[in-house]
């Protein structure tokens, strides 16, 4: 019995609870992902489309700042609009003004887009970090230091459903070969009838609802306030796309749960008081080796 509990305190639980924290890098890391496909910049914007997503969800649901109190369901689907409307609204203000800059221009403006809007949340919201119900509650898991909570599981799914949804979209659909065009020769696909600016709202938008579903299903796990999807997931997430492979969706998933399941054993088996953050320091290191290895990551491929 005791070597069993010691077991599942020193290596199920952070392997568990790795893998479920990991799953939610990795659905960040499928928008940031599928913007670099379609777009070739990164996004630093894209935590902010989670919490958006997460504090509209969070304010319908308990009728804060004069909001009406909604369902559950209809709340989440307030907060999933609005993370994607943020997106098409960054795309349209932002991105598509400096589609013709050099790439690195776009990616620093994401960046203020992101300062932004933790600004203004700040200052509708305040610092105070808030607590939202879960979608569903209860435990699926509890024995002893192993606790697996049903939103977890959800999350788990979510990560699953929509990582095999966005490679489907891209390998099947005239659509997804249409944005990997644009990527490529944007010139030569507007000379054949694709539209370049529609392409890229829908790549835009595709990558808020991402963010936003990640932002929704995080929030529920943590106390969160303005800018915790940024503070929290969007390094991580940014280490499991380039870990997967940048132009990998599959690799996005795959880096996300194994990043999530190093930072865990790091947090079990590296003392602060020897190395602090010595989570994130296994992290960048399990990066640097696969990037030394493999320098288009797991499963991704070179442009």
């Amino acid at each position: 019995m005791l070597l069993a509990a010691e077991f599942n305190a020193d290596v199920l639980t952070p392997l568990v609870s790795g893998a479920i924290q990991g799953s939610l890098y990795g659905l960040l890391g499928l928008g940031l992902v599928l913007l670099y496909k379609g777009n070739r910049i990164f996004n630093f914007a894209q935590g902010e489309f989670g919490t958006v997503a997460a504090l509209l969800t969070y304010a319908f649901v308990v009728g804060s700042g004069g909001l009406p109190e909604l369902p559950y369901l209809v709340a989440v689907l307030i907060g999933l609009v609005g993370g994607t409307l943020m997106a098409l609204l960054t795309e349209r203000v932002v991105a598509r003004p400096l589609f013709h800059q050099p790439k690195v221009t776009t990616v620093v403006a994401t960046a203020g887009v992101a300062l932004l809007a933790i600004s203004i949340e700040l200052l509708f919201i305040g610092a105070n970090p808030l607590t939202a119900r879960p979608a569903i509650e209860g435990n699926l898991i509890s024995s002893g230091s192993l606790q697996v909570t049903y939103q977890q599981v959800l999350i788990v799914l979510a990560l699953a459903v929509l990582a095999l949804a966005s490679a489907l979209f891209f390998k099947k659909t005239q659509t997804g070969l249409a944005i990997l065009a644009v990527s490529q020769e944007p010139t030569a696909t507007s000379l054949v009838g694709i539209s370049v600016n529609r392409v890229s709202a829908l790549t835009w938008g595709m990558a808020g609802f991402l963010g936003a579903a990640a932002g929704i299903l995080l929030a529920p796990t943590t106390l969160f306030a303005p800018g915790f999807m940024t503070g929290a997931a969007l390094i991580p997430a940014f280490t499991a796309a380039v870990f997967g492979g940048i132009t990998s969706l599959p690799g996005a998933f795959l880096g996300g749960v194994v990043i999530g399941i190093v930072e865990q054993f790091g947090n079990k088996w590296v003392p602060t008081t020897f190395i602090p953050g010595g989570n994130r320091i296994l992290v960048f290191l399990t990066l640097l080796i696969i990037l030394v290895v493999k320098p288009s990551g797991l499963l991704g491929k070179e442009a």
